[in-house]
């Protein structure tokens, strides 16, 4: 079919439809063939690429589990509050408010104001990191010869700036971000070490405790010392549940994440929102 007019161009376009390739998102999300056992109605359902980037704005109470569907992904995670993008994640907060630089299943994603933004309730992986960011333009091209969006070795900070812009954010309002399937171990000496994937199939399940803009970097990591680019995709899906109440467990699990709860219920009330 030619497109070398308008009319071979609209044709050729309108042919596509109903065509699909493994990474893109399925729209309507309650298309998606096998949703999770647990899940509620999905309200988002995509396969990101190795290399891709994706966003989306989730309701509170919502529930994300993404997949390293290959063993390969690292979903690079940032979060702003939907309605007031200053609140966001805040990594060295979450870290020592938490006691805790190995985040996983019970652990909570905090902003700078004390407040949860969301929650870990489910880990089959182990393999995350909230020490060192995502990979930068300069570095990709240091070490793949490219880092810029549309080669073949995005750096994550890029991605994360085109998913931003989509969001009405700039770059500098890009804080470190979690990363997520790929994990990294401090050591004796203050030295780093990269422990690689869990494997093929590892998940991770977030909860929104607050309406959040979410933005993801599907990209390797930073201090992964393999010579080739090795990203693979990263499966995402979402669905509607109910936020953290007081009678959960995880509301109890330790002073300081009770605090942190407390703390969003009573800007909620405040707000008029409780």
């Amino acid at each position: 079919m030619s497109t070398a007019t308008t009319y071979g161009a609209r044709d050729h376009a309108r042919a596509q439809e109903g065509t699909s390739v493994e990474a893109m998102p399925v729209v309507p999300a309650a298309a998606w063939p096998d949703p999770p056992r647990e899940a509620g109605p999905l309200v988002w359902a995509e396969t990101v690429a190795g290399g891709g980037y994706t966003h989306k704005v989730l309701a509170r109470g919502t529930e994300l589990r993404l997949t390293d569907v290959r063993g390969d992904a690292c979903a690079h995670l940032l979060l702003f509050v939907a309605d007031r993008p200053w609140e966001r994640l805040n990594t060295a907060d979450t870290v020592k408010v938490q006691w805790n630089a190995y985040l996983g299943e019970g652990n909570l994603l905090l902003s700078d104001q004390g407040r949860v933004l969301a929650s870990i309730v489910a880990d089959t992986s182990g393999r995350h990191d909230a020490l060192c960011g995502t990979s930068t333009l300069v570095r990709n091209t240091e070490r793949y010869g490219d880092g810029t969006p549309q080669s073949a070795s995005p750096a994550g900070r890029e991605l994360l700036k085109l998913a931003a812009l989509k969001n009405g954010l700039e770059p500098r309002d890009l804080p470190p971000s979690i990363s997520f399937f790929q994990g990294v171990e401090v050591q004796e000496d203050g030295s780093l070490k990269f422990t690689g994937s869990a494997g093929p199939g590892a998940a991770v399940t977030l909860r929104a405790e607050q309406d959040l803009t979410v933005l993801i970097a599907n990209v390797p990591h930073p201090v992964d010392p393999r010579p080739e680019y090795a990203s693979t995709p990263l499966e995402a899906l979402a669905w509607k549940s109910r936020p953290t109440g007081p009678d959960d467990a995880l509301w109890n699990a330790a002073p300081e994440g009770r605090r942190a709860f407390l703390n969003t219920a009573e800007f909620r009330t405040a707000r008029g929102l409780a």
